[in-house]
């Protein structure tokens, strides 16, 4: 069963627009602010008949991109290059009154695309316009309007946050000023979660006590201040390489930037925290969504908008246990003459490479499959030892559309790599994963306004995909690398059944348990907390796996659509090419993009 955009609105409505394309997650949407609409060019539909499409797609960009000032600023490092130079600070705003500014906002969108001739349109703007048309949609589903989860532990908003902030760039002495306002803003934005967290518990849909834990003790680790806190810190090193401050300035910033953290920041999480104490206990459900009355269908409407795959639950179990048995098959065949997954340091040839030497050496290596990288410009940092534990084994930072070389690439030490598995992470999310993927889309010219929508089972599926590939790019002997790459296929198989059986068919832990000891994985502890992380996390495994899947179904369907003409090469630029979409639509447009590879 496919979904409508409107139904992934009303599941992505209560969430930022997060830049992080994460190796355990992030979310995005348009997203709801406290900003006034101000002059909303889509509702100026009397005047369209006189603007091109791409005029009014630009303006719809420029007025939608504003309406949240960090996906602004991760977005454009210069809004003046795209003629935004007026805007409001704003974060996030949970209000109903919010709720009906952004159901105007879409009523504008379908009137602005009715008024163009699609048909005379180019190949490129009838993408963009069946992807505009797909996220307007009709109107929401409000009896799921407070099932979505804003404090997810690993890929909430509150948890996000932090490191948006501490990776905040200042270009120029107003991000500095736009910043400390954000600070400013935090308390009236976790206001807003509190209140909405309030309106979930009296509707019975509060979280469980375990992820109630879970969320209060990140708040806990995050606000630490028995040292300084890396919020101050980092502050103080991007003025170091800010020009055109003198020193009193600069110690007048820092001044100003501790007086807010003090007096907004770690208030604000201390009252979100108190929130999450007093409301905790009243959860109802601490098991899959189809437990509650209508969480079976917020769960179908959630996978779709979390994989982009348009089919239904049943089939998607059943796509999933078809590409394990292939996988399955494979290891079998493949360690009948004795190949192990066992990989001694002496064996691989990068063991002892750093990180950086790592993605010098994948630059290389890609080029037989994929295009030269249009950007190889990146920097690798570590997360602070303050959020490591709620923070994903690995992330990349995405590089605004108009600087493509600030390129971020974060490392947990807390997940504790061995070389192996840091190289293929680093596959994931830099060449040719999540860095080589944006920094290509880009390259290739996609209409600016497409960067409001992200689309995480493409983004995410597409990483997924080309990790497993880059066993082959490990020097290590090609059987054992294809070992490697189906033996850790099939795990994230069992990730993806399980999210899906909890979620879709009330699976307990009882069943996970059994389920998980058919291949021969016993450990209790672990199962429970594999457990309890996809209940409160519901279809994050899936972005990944039925992504990656998805990717294998069109690459099958290329090949045998082109046959003798086609290439690795040619398929993965006419994936870059048409850039994140639902995968119906990524079908629908393979052929006139393939041809042009």
């Amino acid at each position: 069963m496919k979904f409508s955009q409107t139904h992934r609105t009303a599941i992505w409505k209560r969430l930022l627009l997060l830049i992080l394309c994460a190796f355990v997650s992030v979310s995005s949407s348009l997203a709801l602010t406290s900003c006034s609409l101000g002059n909303d060019p889509a509702s100026q539909t009397a005047s369209l008949d006189r603007i091109t499409f791409q005029e009014y797609t630009d303006l719809l960009f420029r007025n939608e991109i504003v309406q949240d000032t960090i996906s602004l600023h991760y977005t454009v490092s210069n809004p003046a290059s795209y003629d935004i130079s007026d805007y409001n600070i704003c974060l996030p705003d949970y209000s109903p009154e919010a709720e009906d500014a952004l159901a105007l906002r879409l009523e504008n969108i379908r009137c602005g695309l009715a008024s163009y001739d699609y048909d005379k349109l180019t190949i490129q703007q009838q993408l963009t316009y069946d992807l505009l048309q797909e996220y307007a949609g009709s109107e929401d589903n409000d009896a799921l309007s407070l099932y979505p989860e804003i404090l997810r532990p690993s890929t909430g908003f509150c948890a996000q946050l932090p490191v948006l902030l501490a990776e905040y760039h200042f270009y120029r002495q107003q991000d500095v000023i736009d910043y400390l306002e954000l600070l400013r803003l935090i308390p009236d934005c976790f206001a807003g979660i509190c209140a909405y967290e309030k309106a979930k518990a009296d509707a019975g849909l509060f979280m469980s006590d375990t992820q109630a834990d879970t969320v209060l003790a990140s708040i806990a680790a995050l606000t630490d201040t028995t040292e300084e806190h890396y919020l101050i810190t980092t502050f103080r090193n991007k003025l170091e390489n800010l020009p055109d401050l003198s020193q009193g300035e600069k110690d007048a910033f820092c001044q100003e930037n501790e007086d807010a953290f003090l007096r907004s920041v770690l208030p604000a999480y201390q009252q979100l925290a108190d929130c999450i104490a007093a409301l905790k206990g009243s959860g109802t459900n601490d098991a899959g969504l189809c437990y509650y009355p209508n969480g079976s269908e917020y769960y179908q409407e959630l996978v779709y908008a979390s994989t982009g795959s348009s089919r239904s639950i049943d089939e998607l179990l059943k796509l999933t246990e078809q590409q394990r048995l292939e996988d399955i098959t494979a290891i079998m065949e493949l360690s009948s003459d004795g190949t192990d997954l066992t990989v001694n340091a002496d064996d691989f040839p990068l063991s002892g490479a750093s990180p950086e030497e790592m993605l010098t050496r994948l630059t290389a290596a890609i080029t037989d499959q994929f295009s030269p990288p249009v950007s190889t410009v990146f920097s690798v940092n570590y997360v602070d030892e303050c959020m490591q534990e709620a923070m994903a084994p690995a992330f990349y930072l995405t590089a605004p559309m108009d600087d493509l070389s600030h390129n971020m690439i974060y490392i947990n030490p807390a997940s504790a790599y061995d070389d192996l598995d840091l190289f293929t992470t680093l596959a994931h999310e830099g060449f040719p994963g999540h860095l080589y993927q944006t920094t290509q889309t880009a390259a290739a010219g996609i209409s600016p306004v497409r960067n409001l929508l992200n689309y995480p089972g493409y983004v995410e599926g597409w990483a997924t995909y080309v990790e497993m590939l880059s066993y082959g790019y490990t020097g290590l002997p090609e059987q054992q690398a294809e070992l490697l790459m189906h033996n850790k296929s099939a795990i994230l198989s069992l990730y993806a059944t399980a999210d899906l059986s909890i979620h879709a068919k009330g699976w307990t832990k009882s069943d996970l348990y059994n389920f998980f000891r058919g291949f021969g994985l016993g450990d209790e502890e672990t199962i429970r907390e594999i457990y309890d992380y996809i209940v409160s996390e519901p279809a994050h495994y899936l972005k990944y796996y039925i992504g990656y899947v998805e990717f294998l179904e069109l690459k099958k369907y290329a090949k045998e659509t082109w046959d003798d003409a086609y290439s690795d090469r040619a398929f993965h630029d006419a994936i870059l090419s048409i850039g994140p979409a639902p995968f119906d639509i990524i079908k629908k447009y393979l052929p006139d993009y393939f041809n042009k590879a």
